[in-house]
């Protein structure tokens, strides 16, 4: 048996203004042994999406991205499951949407590189770390 993970999904401003909340939040619970074990609505502070996007820090593409993600609400979500991390980047679809496959999130709603609906975290370090700063008092995963 597979360790269970927890991730962050983020679904950025566009997926809210464009009303795909319940559609993406629908395909993640309806991933068998996946299940969302927090959630928020809320507007992302600058502070908030510095410590976030820490390594983008001085990219050409770093201050247009934290004017975006902070232009109105985003949803935040932990998610835990086997292999969540895996499979939250495959849900997600290709950064860029023209590239991403069919079926996936990006892949069927994606309309640009920036605007891209959904971030989930690559990695069990970056998970712990993104986690820590969306979700500083979420209990430790049994086991």
């Amino acid at each position: 048996m597979t360790e269970r993970q927890r991730t962050l999904v983020l679904l950025k401003p566009d997926a809210v203004s464009r009303g795909l909340i319940g559609e993406i939040v629908g395909r993640v619970e309806r991933k068998a042994g996946w299940r969302i074990t927090a959630l928020e609505l809320r507007t992302l502070d600058r502070e908030t999406l510095r410590q976030h996007y820490a390594e983008h820090a001085g990219r050409p593409f770093y201050e247009p991205l934290l004017e975006f993600m902070s232009s109105g609400p985003s949803v935040v979500m932990a998610v835990e499951g086997e292999r969540v991390i895996e499979g939250m980047r495959a849900l997600a679809g290709a950064t860029d949407s023209i590239a991403a496959a069919p079926g996936s999130i990006r892949g069927d709603y994606g309309t640009s590189v920036r605007e891209n609906l959904i971030h989930a975290s690559d990695s069990e370090k970056s998970a712990a770390r993104e986690l820590e700063i969306f979700f500083p008092n979420l209990p430790s995963l049994p086991g």
